[in-house]
């Protein structure tokens, strides 16, 4: 795919939450949070509409002051796509390479820089009012909607 192509990062029915190290994105309509690292929420918020890859790669370059490889970029846009964290979804220039094989291809030194988006579901509203908290192990016995009746954690939790 061509490196001219215009990445817009997708802003609506989106709460954002941005830390010193990361920004958390939970999406409203799939119940699902995002965590992107550094790198990733670096490409997220440059996907602004006017920015093309080359030139993300630029901003990158200028703001941590290290060269970094256009492949990076493209594998944070294409975790951004899988997430439907754009606009559009964007097919990359990686061309079904996986992970592995990019990073073999911008050398080790670039695994500093590597862009993450980790996501975990989010409890339903029904899901978090039920509670599965427990002090002894005959506590959970009550709790048939939890994942065990038998087992109260170390987290005071009754979970297998």
């Amino acid at each position: 795919m061509k490196s001219s192509q215009i990445p817009v990062a997708r802003k609506e029915g989106l709460v954002i939450q941005e830390t010193s190290d990361e920004v958390l994105v939970y999406d409203l309509t799939t119940n699902k949070a995002h965590c992107l690292n550094q790198t990733a929420a670096f490409v997220w918020k440059s996907c602004d509409g006017n920015n093309s890859i080359p030139e993300i790669t630029n901003l990158f370059k200028n703001e941590v002051g290290t060269e970094i490889h256009e492949d990076l970029i493209w594998l944070a846009i294409d975790q951004l796509s899988d997430k439907n964290l754009l606009e559009k979804e964007m097919t990359t220039a990686l061309a079904g390479r996986s992970r592995r094989e990019v990073i073999k291809k911008v050398g080790l030194a670039a695994v500093v820089a590597l862009p993450v988006v980790a996501s975990l579901l989010a409890p339903t509203s029904v899901m978090a009012a039920t509670s599965c908290s427990c002090v002894a192990p005959g506590d959970c016995l009550a709790q048939t909607t939890c994942p065990s009746t038998a087992n109260c954690n170390g987290s005071s939790v009754c979970a297998p």
